[in-house]
């Protein structure tokens, strides 16, 4: 329990020094952002029209930059995340709420199934040095090895043909409707086949090759010697003592895959033109959006931290000498 207490204070500390970055670097960059949005509307502003647009975006010239810093955690408890400058007015929460479930919708699948399809393939190589599970292992290394972009535009160019059962990008057909009925589900699940797929290949191979590799690190073991000379059954030994060791290493890089399907693969999204969050940020970088990407990011750096405190619990649930060191 000690343990525990002691990552949650850490973490606390991690998110507000995170949230603390968040509102100092947009400050920091060189240009005016409320002076470019008034640019990009071509038209003529009053003085307390310009002076609003500041105290409305929190960068009221007539506070210092400890009160905005203050001003800022109040809108953050208020669940106020600004205006956006691309979407304006639209809120940034609203922005986010739009595009995040795409997101973890393509991500968090694929990397859910990517992690059980990759560890169970990984505990049989491991386990069953030979076998034909085994011998994937150099294709693995190779796809691993692969960015996802790369992947993405090798899918385009093969089965993104025109009249193809593949589109090649958006998120689902111009002319449907965003609804819960089947014709906008199929054409949404149509959209998200080929960048899945290049999510999954790459990803998939990365988890094989590292649960294989830790497979064949515990399998020599001496309590792994002791299950044999018990009489235990073989899949007893591989499933209950060398599979859940070996898993720890992996249960940290999961964490940090759930906390990054906020994120999404960003140039993956970029590729497809796919409405995620990753996509969104890429757009507001463009228009020099800073509440967009204040918002993104702090929603992608709580992600991981929630991620990295599960990923704790999961440490004492599987490993008894953290629970007996806490």
């Amino acid at each position: 329990m000690r343990y525990l207490l002691q990552r949650l204070a850490f973490y606390l500390f991690t998110a507000w020094a995170a949230i603390t970055m968040n509102f100092f670097i947009p400050r920091l960059i060189p240009g005016d952002p409320v002076q470019s949005l008034i640019n990009r509307s071509q038209g003529q502003m009053s003085t307390d029209a310009i002076e609003s647009l500041y105290v409305l975006f929190g960068l009221n010239k007539n506070e210092g930059l400890f009160e905005q810093y203050l001003h800022y955690w109040r809108q953050l408890a208020h669940g106020d995340l600004g205006l956006s400058f691309t979407f304006f007015p639209t809120p940034v929460s609203e922005v986010i709420s739009q595009s995040l479930p795409w997101t973890v919708c393509l991500v968090g699948i694929t990397t859910m199934i990517s992690f059980l399809l990759g560890t169970g393939l990984g505990v049989f190589a491991g386990w069953r040095r030979g076998s034909w599970v085994d011998g994937l292992i150099p294709a693995t290394t190779f796809l691993s090895s692969i960015p996802y972009f790369w992947l993405g535009l090798i899918a385009i160019s093969l089965f993104a043909w025109p009249g193809s059962f593949f589109p090649s990008s958006g998120g689902f057909d111009s002319g449907v409707v965003p609804s819960w009925d089947f014709a906008f589900i199929g054409s949404a699940v149509q959209h998200s086949l080929l960048p899945a797929g290049t999510i999954l290949i790459s990803s998939v191979s990365g988890w094989i090759l590292s649960m294989r590799n830790m497979m064949v690190t515990v399998s020599g073991e001496d309590y792994i010697t002791v299950a044999h000379a018990k009489g235990l059954s073989e899949r007893r030994v591989m499933t209950r003592y060398a599979a859940r060791n070996a898993l720890l290493p992996n249960v940290s890089g999961f964490a940090l895959a759930l906390g990054f399907i906020v994120g999404g693969t960003l140039l993956v999204e970029i590729v497809f033109s796919y409405p995620g969050l990753g996509y969104e940020l890429f757009q507001a970088v463009g228009a020099k959006d800073y509440p967009l990407m204040q918002g993104i990011f702090l929603v992608i750096t709580l992600s991981v931290l929630l991620a990295n405190f599960l990923a704790d619990v999961a440490y004492l649930l599987l490993d008894p000498r953290t629970r007996k060191e806490g």
